[in-house]
């Protein structure tokens, strides 16, 4: 734990060290495109985040190779040259995109790139564990077609989603957080070393994460970019791919015992396929929601418009700032629930904290449309929205008449600069009076 901890840390701290330079330079490079009508910031912000998010990936799978322990992870296996090879090509085509805008259409061809990259180099999914039926061990281009799906899936809706600051990289921090504990159970708990790539994966990619995000928060210095987004989203498939179609389920020797227990221990098995969908569930939903609405309008599946969530939770009324973590709220949500299902599907608390955590998370995204009567004694308490129309009304217009009057009687008091044109004596050639008015 110690190693994956330093490796997290090493890549934060190289991806937040770095995003300053990397930001001047991305002013001096002209990489700051014109606000458009999606866009909910209101000054050009400059872009190429994903420069500094990359070389801290490189920094740490460099400190990764050089610890005692992780350092078998690149003698046994080829996963991490795999995943370097195919986020240099994605974050290229990432940083051409941000500084020339590409089509849509030759970005898809690079991802899938990528991937197939990727692919050839090993990190592929060979089998797929099926309830009731097993292992199913899939084709070499069965294999190479849905890993290839999963990576394109996967860096589109991290894409989609990346609209808020600091949006993407919190909720992609908080999947890759909730797949490191998951990952980590399985090599440290069951001794299995085919996930310790899929570890470091998350590890790496949490430490990019938090070291962008102080820099993304509202208000944001600089914008990952799509360099930015579909690295990350290329890494985090890459994390899914390695634990879910590497792995073999047979080594976890679960199916002993009866029937019923054997179906409760084989839920670790599982797990893999549903983790990865539920780390990005809200970025998916998103990204379903957005291609049927633009199909229905007749519109390109590519096509970019203001009906994101995110997007539709400032219209609701939610802040900058609350919409962000309100996103955040779910994906947590939803990635730590299937995380506590994994470690005990028979408890009947996970089922209803996480119905609990449901019901509150749904008063919270529709707040702004509750407008409850709160007692007089309490109108200091809350927000003026909260407070009746009338009392409201009334204390804005008594603000703003304190204030004008406030504001004519600094200007009685205020000292008049002698020898300035405009004022008095000699100097006075304009329009204005060289006597204080007087009531």
């Amino acid at each position: 734990m110690r190693e994956y901890l330093l490796t997290l840390c090493i890549t934060a701290a190289v991806t937040y060290l770095l995003t300053g330079p990397v930001r001047k330079f991305a002013i001096v490079a002209g990489a700051m495109p014109e606000i458009r009508a999606r866009d909910v910031h209101r000054e050009p912000t400059p872009r190429l985040g994903g420069i500094a998010m990359f070389f801290g990936l490189c920094a740490g799978l460099l400190v990764a190779d050089h610890l005692t322990n992780l350092n078998e992870v690149f003698a046994k296996s080829n996963e991490p040259r795999a995943l370097l090879s195919g986020a240099a090509l994605i974050w290229l085509i990432g940083v051409l995109d941000d500084k020339f805008e590409i089509d849509a259409l030759i970005k898809l061809g690079g991802q899938m790139i990528a991937a197939g990259v990727m692919v050839v180099q090993g990190l592929t999914i060979l089998w797929l564990p099926v309830p009731g039926v097993g292992n199913v061990a899939l084709t070499q281009w069965q294999g190479t077609l849905l890993t290839v799906a999963l990576v394109v899936i996967t860096i589109n809706a991290v894409n989609f989603v990346d609209g808020l600051d600091g949006l993407a990289a919190g909720m992609v921090c908080i999947a890759a957080a909730a797949f490191f504990l998951y990952a980590y159970r399985i090599w440290y708990s069951y001794g299995i070393e085919a996930a310790a790539p899929g570890t470091l994966f998350a590890a790496i990619l949490m430490g990019m994460c938090l070291g962008f995000l102080p820099h993304n928060m509202h208000p944001a210095r600089i914008f990952m970019g799509d360099s930015g987004s579909m690295l990350i989203g290329l890494v985090l498939a890459a994390g899914a791919i390695s634990i879910t179609g590497q792995l073999d389920p047979d080594a976890l020797n679960l199916y002993v015992g009866s029937e019923k227990a054997a179906v409760h221990a084989t839920v670790p098995v599982y797990i893999p396929l549903l983790l990865p969908l539920t780390i990005i569930a809200v970025p998916a939903a998103d990204l379903v929601l957005a291609i049927v609405r633009r199909t229905w309008r007749g519109q390109s599946p590519f096509a970019a418009d203001r009906g994101h969530l995110h997007h539709r939770l400032l219209e609701i009324g939610h802040s900058h700032s609350r919409a962000v973590l309100i996103m955040y709220f779910w994906s947590a949500l939803i990635a730590f629930g299937a995380l506590a299902y994994s470690v005990n599907s028979a408890s009947m608390w996970i089922v209803l904290g996480v119905v609990f955590l449901s019901a509150v998370g749904l008063i919270l995204l529709l707040l702004p449309r509750f407008t409850p009567r709160v007692p007089v004694w309490a109108q200091r308490f809350v927000p003026p929205r909260y407070r009746p129309r009338r009392r409201a009304a009334e204390a804005a217009v008594a603000m703003e008449s304190a204030e004008h009057q406030e504001t004519q009687e600094t200007a009685r008091r205020a000292p008049v600069t002698a020898g300035v044109s405009g004022v008095n004596g000699a100097t006075a050639l304009g329009a204005r009076s060289r006597f204080v008015d007087r009531d």
